[in-house]
């Protein structure tokens, strides 16, 4: 059956290219040395790309290497051709000196592949942390139809009869090693079976939040976020999400037409209600910031009164494959519109508004997916924080643990007030050499601050922020000491730092002069942070010469540094969101 797109595809300008046979036969002739014909690519049918983020390189997403070949079978079967091609590889775990720098460069790769090439739409097949972030930020770019085909997370994982969730294993292992409770070969047998298949993170880390909230704004299909990758429901979800893009590409159906502010109040509001991680602050923000759209710290806090509802790791006690058979996604999503807490009128991938996507869900498992009246947590969101230290950071609320509450946030009288003694290391080195000195005097009433840690800083922004206290307060039973900079922790992190400081110290941040021995006041009922130090002091301070930062390393570290900005704004290139909907101008012919 002959269909005609709203639009017409572009790939027409370069396989039909109208006035220019001369071109059309050069823009055809090498494809055909793997077999396809030219009556392929003359048919007019639209041209699917599929962004394959998998390789033995990035393991969180190298079970795309497998879902590909589903959505190929998909698109082919709803009319389409595929063409794959490959990402630059981002893998969180083993990027150094961070994978934060990959997030940008990962961004614009994928924006000239798009704008330079036949495709008319594109499949973003996502898994670890800022895969997700930079495969969305070039689709608004760009602005062709495009689809979010999660890899989905691993099985659970088990040691010992005990769930043991990725990342979150680590930084609990770490404090009980410390401690003594645990020794080197227990440590990584407990990191080792917390990853028992292929998939990404089975906590409600960065790449979970992250899939989930790509499903939240309507850009992948409902249930596709939590998906276990081993799991044959996957390969169902990639053909249907194969079949869906060559819909999408017909229907004219793109970002532009998706993502809107309020789709992005839907996904602050989703990440509370999961207990998301603090990486989706800045990765909301540069999302919302390539799709034109400006979120503030007001936005921000119509997320922060809301309710923990998902119980899963490190917020919460279960892992990705039990939340995926409680009703994942769609469950929640629909406790949230039946509630008036999300707009359900949305636009989504499926033509479809976000309440006719979730109407038939349910949730199965009541201890995995609680009710808003009875929630885990109630106020369990992100909240933002001011002060004379930065402009903005934030605080994941609902990993405050009760010893913590106890101890910081629960003076009578000066509920959720409290003042704690400073000790400042630049950068995550000085921390670790220095944590456990005895002459810093360390105890329950300090607070850990690392600076250094940021865009300019690291640079690209580490996860250091999740500091544990030293050696001799964990064997006390201290899990945890308030922490504060401006870097990034892991979103498997269950500390309930201050993070993502901006300014950062190496941009001329509060971090800067901040001093160790200063008294910090922080105030979550009035949401604030600041240093009880004299104003004339912070003066003469800030004439002294700012803290050591490394000097770059590569030709991407300096060009990051110099293009990409702040935290609260998403450490975007500040440059290139200004670039909107540049697929709908077809480059000029290359001779």
């Amino acid at each position: 059956m002959t269909r005609t797109p709203v639009r017409p595809f572009r790939s027409r300008e370069w396989f039909a290219a109208p006035g220019r046979a001369d071109m059309a036969a050069l823009y055809l002739e090498r494809f055909m040395n793997y077999g396809i014909t030219p009556a392929e690519l003359t048919s007019g049918k639209p041209i699917i790309g599929i962004a394959q983020s998998g390789s033995d390189i990035a393991p969180c997403n190298r079970i795309h290497l497998e879902t590909v070949k589903r959505a190929r079978e998909g698109i082919l079967a709803a009319g389409g051709i595929p063409m794959e091609f490959p990402l630059h590889p981002i893998f969180e775990n083993c990027r150094r000196p961070t994978a934060a720098l990959d997030r940008n460069l990962a961004y614009l790769g994928l924006v000239e592949i798009l704008n330079g090439y036949p495709i008319d739409a594109v499949i973003l097949t996502t898994g670890c942390d800022k895969t997700t972030p930079s495969s969305l930020m070039a689709a608004s770019t760009v602005d062709i139809p495009a689809i979010v085909l999660s890899g989905g997370p691993m099985l659970d994982g088990w040691h010992e009869g005990e769930l043991v969730g990725s990342g979150t294993v680590i930084w609990r292992s770490r404090r009980k090693m410390a401690a003594g409770e645990i020794d080197e070969a227990e440590f990584l047998r407990r990191a080792m079976e917390s990853a028992p298949s292929s998939g990404h993170c089975n906590t409600m880390g960065t790449a979970s939040t992250m899939n989930s909230l790509a499903e939240g704004l309507g850009m992948s299909l409902p249930g596709c976020a939590m998906i276990p990758a081993p799991y044959r429901e996957r390969g169902q979800i990639a053909y249907e999400t194969g079949k869906r893009i060559v819909d999408m590409a017909y229907e004219d159906l793109r970002p532009s037409k998706i993502l809107s502010k309020q789709s992005f109040l839907n996904a602050i509001k989703l990440l509370t209600a999961i207990g998301g991680s603090t990486n989706a602050q800045p990765h909301i923000n540069a999302m919302a910031a390539h799709a034109g759209i400006t979120i503030t710290p007001e936005d921000w806090q119509t997320g922060y009164d809301l309710p923990l509802i998902v119980n899963m790791q490190p917020a919460g006690q279960y892992l990705s494959e039990r939340f995926h058979r409680a009703g994942g996604i769609p469950a929640v999503l629909k406790l949230l519109v039946e509630a008036g807490i999300l707009d359900g009128s949305v636009a989504t991938c499926t033509g479809k508004t976000m309440a006719e996507n979730v109407a038939a869900a349910r949730v199965s498992d009541p201890e995995v997916i609680f009710p808003l009246d009875k929630p885990l947590m109630e106020k369990a969101g992100f909240l933002v924080l001011t002060g004379n230290l930065f402009d903005m950071a934030i605080m994941k609320t609902s990993v405050i643990s009760d010893q913590f509450r106890a101890r910081y946030l629960s003076t009578p009288g000066q509920e959720g007030v409290f003042e704690v003694r400073a000790v400042v290391f630049d950068g995550s080195d000085d921390y670790h050499h220095r944590i456990n000195d005895p002459a810093l005097a360390i105890d329950d009433n300090c607070i850990l601050v690392i600076r250094g840690a940021g865009v300019l800083g690291w640079p690209g922004s580490a996860e250091v922020v999740n500091m544990q206290p030293p050696d001799a307060l964990l064997q006390k039973g201290i899990q945890s000491l308030p922490t504060l900079g401006d870097g990034r922790q892991s979103g498997t992190s269950d500390s309930p730092s201050i993070l993502n400081a901006s300014p950062e110290s190496a941009a001329g941040g509060g971090l800067s002069w901040l001093r160790t021995g200063d008294m910090v006041r922080i105030d979550l009922n009035q949401g604030r942070v600041d240093a009880l130090v004299a104003e004339d002091e912070i003066a003469r301070r800030k004439g002294e010469p700012a803290p050591p930062i490394p000097p770059s390393n590569t030709p991407w570290e300096e060009l990051y540094r110099e293009k990409s900005g702040q935290l609260h704004e998403g450490g975007v290139l500040e440059f290139a969101t200004k670039y909107r909907g540049t697929g709908l101008k077809v480059p000029r012919h290359n001779h």
